[in-house]
């Protein structure tokens, strides 16, 4: 782990934020895929899996077959382990919908407010050196607890059997071995291969992400997925407590090397202790990370507070019996957990909440996944006859300002009486 120890001030956040390192551009080479996929469809698809993943047939999907076979397959206690994942994430997202809302206006008319799930949606789940069913728990259980009817999952060949035996768990019934920014404009465009979806959400590398971003005209997406971050916020005296959060910190710091981990005190010589426990840590488990850790002393615990509401982590984690009572101010973080035994970890896995969230800052106007991601609100209008009066009377005039003379036309129609009065 790498340490840059910061005192707290105007300009850290920016500090911070320059501890990541700068991310390519790749706009042109994920432009070329996503036009040569309109272009070719699954011939295009075929050659980009090819070329990147080393796959004769990247977009072939997963038979029924295999999906039974790997669910078969998977070890008794990882399949314990996702259905309780699964459970927790569905009561989370069920009890995050909203019932219909119906409003009746002064004037004696009805508007109803229904959420709508979208038809179809996809999840991409990254590949690299481990398969991540995790992922496949958030992404498709969050979608399921939508309402959405058809949820398809994405993930680069080749396929492992427990990311499959996931999708199987899930309920799945449609997994296409495609990965890249081509398998997200196939997604997004439609091939003979892969029918398109109307929402696209999961991690992936900056060419799957800014692919994310190229198509958002055509689909909705969760949003622009960047390097990882957990911003922890302590106070006391307890080195059990120190002890597990440098564990924790490590455990953000195995995303990668453009994860950066932030622990704030006002208590200078826990920090110190803590930068201990991680290098003992590190020894011990005989690893070393490339991930940044930056050691923030803080004034007091307000300060640590609008330093992490500043900085709107992915993560943020509230340690100790000070830094426990300000849960109720934080208003930037993906996802906060208050107290010793609320590990990040947990999130990533088990706890019911998502682990798809959001990163960069963007936690300042952007949430979690979460059953919203894939519903619409639609507005359902009834209008009575003893309405008609008054909104034709408010709503002509404003129409008449604008130019519209139809829309006012429109309107006063719906009572000839009124209509008859007036000049269009």
């Amino acid at each position: 782990m790498r340490f840059e120890r910061l005192t707290a001030g105007a300009g850290t956040v920016a500090q911070i934020r320059g501890l990541v390192p700068g991310a390519a551009d790749v706009t042109a080479a994920v432009t070329a895929i996503i036009a040569d996929v309109a272009a070719r469809g699954d011939v295009a698809v075929a050659e980009y899996t090819a070329r990147f993943d080393q796959s004769p047939a990247p977009h072939a999907r997963v038979s029924a077959a295999e999906l039974s076979a790997a669910l078969d397959s998977l070890a008794p206690d990882v399949r314990a382990g996702l259905e309780v994942a699964i459970a927790n994430v569905a009561a989370v997202g069920w009890g995050a919908a909203h019932e219909p809302r119906e409003t009746t206006l002064p004037q004696g008319h009805h508007v109803l407010l229904r959420e709508v799930p979208v038809a179809r949606a996809a999840v991409y789940v990254p590949g690299g050196q481990a398969p991540y069913p995790s992922t496949v728990v958030m992404g498709v259980v969050t979608a399921r607890a939508a309402g959405v009817p058809e949820v398809v999952v994405c993930s680069p060949p080749p396929t492992d059997p427990v990311l499959l035996g996931a999708c199987a768990l899930a309920g799945v019934e449609e997994v296409y071995r495609v990965g890249g920014a081509q398998a997200i404009a196939a997604l997004a465009i439609g091939t003979e291969q892969i029918p398109r979806v109307d929402v696209i959400v999961g991690p992936g590398n900056l060419y799957v992400q800014e692919a994310k971003r190229l198509v958002s005209d055509r689909v909705g997406i969760d949003g622009f997925a960047g390097p990882s971050d957990l911003f922890v916020l302590f106070d006391g005296q307890d080195p059990g407590s120190i002890r597990l959060i440098a564990l924790d910190l490590l455990a953000q710091a195995e995303h990668g090397a453009a994860t950066v981990v932030i622990a704030a005190s006002p208590q200078r010589e826990l920090l110190d202790l803590l930068e201990a426990d991680i290098v003992a840590l590190e020894r011990a488990h005989r690893t070393s990370t490339d991930a940044t850790c930056a050691l923030v002393e803080t004034a007091s615990l307000d300060q640590g507070l609008e330093l992490a509401n500043a900085y709107a982590p992915e993560h943020l984690e509230l340690i100790g019996p000070g830094a426990e009572e300000l849960a109720g101010g934080v208003r930037s973080a993906g996802c906060v957990f208050v107290g010793w035994a609320s590990a990040t970890a947990f999130g990533d896995y088990v706890a019911g909440s998502n682990h798809i969230l959001p990163t960069a800052g963007s936690a300042r106007f952007a949430s979690g996944l979460n059953p919203a991601h894939f519903r619409r609100n639609m507005a359902e209008v009834r209008i009575t006859p003893s309405a008609l009066p008054a909104l034709i009377a408010a709503g002509a005039p404003i129409a008449l300002a604008e130019g519209f003379s139809l829309h006012a036309e429109s309107m006063r129609a719906r009572v000839p009486s009124i209509e008859d009065n007036q000049t269009p």
